[in-house]
């Protein structure tokens, strides 16, 4: 079973049509592009999400070493 030819494909949009009305259609395709682009952006985000957790770590060790430079200044004075 291969690619489906150019008559074959109308018979499937001719269905879809039927099936949906030509008003639908565009709000069909609409939605799957949203829906799409929604999928794109949380793949992105997720991607981000150990690159942020590095930052975080080094943010909270420098805090940790600024704490314990100021605790140890406190304990000479």
């Amino acid at each position: 079973m291969g690619v489906p030819s150019m008559p074959e494909l109308l018979v499937i949009l001719a269905i879809v049509v039927l099936l949906f009305g030509a008003k639908k259609i565009p709000d069909l395709a609409k939605g799957m592009g949203k829906a799409i682009k929604g999928f794109k952006k949380e793949m992105k985000e997720d991607d981000d999400e150990p690159e942020i957790a590095k930052k975080i770590d080094l943010e909270k060790k420098e805090e940790k070493q600024v704490v314990q430079a100021s605790t140890a200044q406190e304990t000479k004075a």
